[in-house]
């Protein structure tokens, strides 16, 4: 309590010190502000229970961090309870000394109100200081990935693990394979238009093509909600913010520049929410969770969406921008859950289980790894590929993916969850206290471009006519998964302009 005025005032000067204290410009402030959620309620003290884990963690998930980031988010860590703790005791003495004003008269009753104004000016101080303090040190730490899996290799992408690999014996590695030369021999791919239109890597699906997208999509949504998956179109536009907190950052935190891969929406005014979008429907997935209690008994929450996926790939280049591998735009099909803490790691599994059946369908030959902390990103806790063997490239292709995220996107969306009570007392009146945040899981049920690719080197049928530099590569059909028929809607006949070929349902 504050007994003088000099007391009174050497306190404003803690608080206006500590509003100055900030380590960078905030990147996170700005979007945060655009948006009606709760601000991200992260573990402070997990991330500084031992800094030096946290730090290389971040390096080995090579999460470039700045030598003294750690000490200026504990030093911000301090301050924030320091002003808390002074404001709690200036809010206590502030409503003392009201109730001093309400008894006394005369000359104390002066003093009293005086020592009111002060209170009141101090405690207007302390709320602008912390709440500086708090998006400082709310900015450092949503910097911070998650933690990885005790498991997870450690290293760059070629350090993966593989945990099992099934399917039928690999084709040797074959140009003539080439899923390019066979589609745009049949006129099923059209890039000389969308040069035109839009740009390179956004391919035009013709025919027989268009028609597998639409076969592909249907058999991967049969088997998700066989497993209990509700399917979902959410919209393929969402809030920057809703990107961020999901982990998908639009912006490079070292330069503050528009990052590499995500697609802006130009504002329609100066009041109007920054929109970005989708890289993946993992994002409008999410964020139809966002600043939701669900009931524990209710959980897992398993939803299947169907949406397009936009990438800038800024800086992509080689033999990987030709065709349909790399894209800046395609059909996807996500699988997302909500579980509960205890349960995340099983509902992995379990994923993986769904994605293993898709693929297994479509008779390709697959490797599942265990994806190397540089490959996390920064929302995974741990990552399992599924890659496809591509003859026509030569070499393994990822189809699919599965990211248990734990509580990173849940801490940042408020996705929390209400126990089941233990015991008929807790069930009348439940205990107090902040609520658990769930744990968040995604993964490909079927990225569609990649699946072509895979299904079209593995089983096109070619002839080659003539000899040496006279050879000619014709292409005869097409061998599909006759898991895949009941969904194909077209006639087994492909290909435009004089040339056809035949679909062969094995």
């Amino acid at each position: 309590m504050y007994t003088t005025a000099r007391e009174a005032y050497r306190m404003k000067q803690v608080a206006i010190s500590a509003r100055g204290f900030s380590t960078h410009p905030p990147l996170f402030a700005p979007i945060f502000a655009q948006t009606t959620l709760p601000k991200p309620r992260l573990d402070y003290t997990k991330l500084l229970s031992d800094p030096p884990s946290t730090l290389e963690n971040a390096q080995l998930r090579a999460f470039p961090l700045s030598g003294n980031h750690l000490s200026d988010l504990s030093s911000l860590r301090d301050t924030q309870r320091e002003l808390l703790q002074k404001l709690n005791v200036t809010r206590a003495r502030q409503k003392e000394v009201g109730n001093s004003i309400r008894k006394s008269k005369g000359p104390e009753a002066e003093k009293a109100k005086k020592q009111a104004k002060e209170l009141k000016s101090l405690i207007k101080d302390y709320e602008i200081s912390l709440s500086t303090t708090e998006s400082s040190l709310l900015d450092l730490a949503l910097s911070l990935p998650n933690f990885s899996h005790p498991s997870t290799p450690i290293g760059p992408e070629e350090n993966a693990r593989t945990l099992e690999t099934f399917g039928p014996t690999l084709i040797p590695s074959d140009p003539a394979r080439d899923h390019v030369a066979f589609a745009q021999y049949f006129s099923l791919l059209d890039t000389s238009a969308s040069a035109k239109t839009t740009g390179s890597s956004w391919p035009y699906l013709r025919g027989s093509l268009a028609l597998l997208e639409q076969a592909l999509i249907s058999y991967a949504l049969s088997i998700a909600t066989k497993h209990g998956f509700v399917p979902v179109i959410p919209p393929d536009v969402v809030k920057t913010d809703i990107a961020w907190r999901c982990g998908f950052q639009p912006r490079d935190q070292a330069t503050n520049a528009a990052a590499s891969q995500t697609y802006h929406l130009e504002p329609t005014s100066n009041s109007a929410p920054s929109l970005c979008l989708a890289g993946t429907s993992e994002i409008p997935l999410a964020g139809m969770f966002a600043d939701m209690i669900i009931h524990e008994e209710n959980l897992p929450q398993r939803v299947v969406g169907v949406g397009r996926a936009f990438r800038a790939e800024a800086g992509a280049r080689g033999a990987d921008t030709r065709g349909l591998y790399r894209v800046h735009q395609f059909t996807k099909i996500e699988l997302f859950v909500v579980s509960s803490e205890e349960e995340s790691e099983s509902v992995m599994e379990e994923m993986r289980g769904v994605q293993k059946e898709i693929v297994q369908g479509l008779g390709l030959s697959v490797r599942v790894l265990d994806m190397p902390t540089e490959e996390l990103g920064a929302s995974a806790h741990r990552k399992y590929d599924m890659e496809a063997w591509m003859p026509g490239r030569g070499k393994w292709g990822e189809i699919s993916s599965t990211s248990n995220c734990t509580d990173y996107q849940s801490r940042r969306l408020s996705i929390t969850y209400r126990p089941q009570p233990t015991s008929p007392t807790h069930a009348i009146d439940p205990p107090s206290g902040p609520l658990p945040f769930a744990h968040t899981l995604n993964g490909t049920a079927a990225a569609i471009p990649r699946l072509l690719v895979a299904l079209i080197e593995n089983g096109l049928k070619y002839e080659k006519t003539g000899e040496g530099d006279a050879a000619q590569v014709v292409y005869k059909g097409l061998e599909l998964p006759k898991a895949l028929q009941r969904f194909y809607v077209g006639s087994d006949e492909i290909g435009e302009k004089g040339r056809k070929g035949l679909i062969h349902w094995v």
